[in-house]
């Protein structure tokens, strides 16, 4: 009635005996069919992107996204999932960058974006077939043989139509975020993106001091307290990011400053938005040299 059961089980030949099975006999598409009637739940897999080969955290994440579309069938429920392949971002154009030898957004657009493009849509697609393979492997039962692929024209036309329904109801409106910007590649960055090339670096800084005469300072209504006879001076950051451009500080909010006696018996006025770090940093100091280090106000009359 049984087979024998050799005590040196070949896992590989194993493997591979089982996916056969799966595949002749039509194994997931009947236990999808068989639940047809039942309450429906759907699956659309969050896609990957097919343009390098599967790694082992690939494995993790479509192990667990199994999980839900099982345990749903085995409630009784009609469990349709189809697979999908992500086509957009970042990491794609950069590997046809480094195909291609470009290094600019400006080198993209004389070599051509519709040529460019192009060569990104067959780029997004290269390791499908190891993909499939490993999605097989593991017994994530997913339609992979009618993918959505985020670049179709249906796919678009459906994400406007969504925008679309939802602008009907009210519910878009005009705000404002703050992301991470690449200056290279002209372009936001997504939390993913920045981490593909993230790391930690000194960028240099210029520090410009300006002399201040209190002339000046009564005709624009500041009052200096406590100051001595020393020259004031007005220090402007300057900082020098890797890219080469200069970004200076956004705001000097003169209403309230830090004026404060530093080393080597200059006086430097600082803006308000530094008071805390000033504050923390002369506290390090007075603990490191063992002496107080003297402070003043300024203040808008009135």
């Amino acid at each position: 009635m049984f087979k024998p059961v050799s005590s040196r089980v070949n896992f590989p030949e194993l493997e591979q005996r089982i996916l056969k099975v799966w595949l002749e006999k039509r194994i997931y598409e009947r236990s999808v069919e068989q639940r047809k009637g039942g309450p429906l739940y759907v699956l659309y897999d969050g896609p990957p992107t097919a343009n390098a080969s599967p790694g082992i955290h690939h494995v993790l994440a479509r192990v667990f996204k199994d999980l839900f579309p099982r345990y749903k069938a085995m409630k009784g429920y009609y469990v349709p999932r189809r697979a999908g392949w992500d086509t957009h971002g970042l990491p794609v154009e950069l590997s046809v960058e480094n195909e291609l030898g470009l290094k600019s957004k400006r080198e993209i657009e004389s070599y051509g974006i519709a040529e460019f493009n192009k060569r990104c849509k067959k780029s997004v697609l290269r390791y499908v077939k190891e993909w499939e393979d490993l999605t097989d492997r593991i017994g994530f039962w997913i339609d992979m043989k009618q993918p959505y692929v985020t670049y179709e024209n249906g796919y678009i036309e459906t994400c406007w139509w969504i925008i679309k329904n939802l602008w009907d109801k009210g519910l878009v409106y005009q705000g404002y975020k703050v992301t991470p910007h690449c200056p290279r590649c002209g372009t936001s960055l997504s939390s993913h993106e920045v981490a593909l090339g993230y790391d930690e670096a000194d960028d240099p800084s210029i520090y410009i001091k300006f002399e201040l005469k209190h002339d000046s300072l009564e005709r624009t209504g500041l009052h200096v307290i406590c100051l001595d006879s020393r020259k004031s001076q007005l220090t402007c950051w300057r900082g020098l990011p890797r890219h080469g451009h200069c970004q200076e500080t956004p705001l000097w909010l003169w209403h309230r400053m830090l004026s404060t006696r530093l080393w080597r018996g200059q006086t430097i006025t600082l803006s308000w938005l530094l008071l805390l770090w000033i504050g923390w940093y002369l506290k390090a100091i007075e603990r490191c040299s063992g002496s107080k280090v003297q402070t003043s106000q300024v203040f808008r009359k009135g």
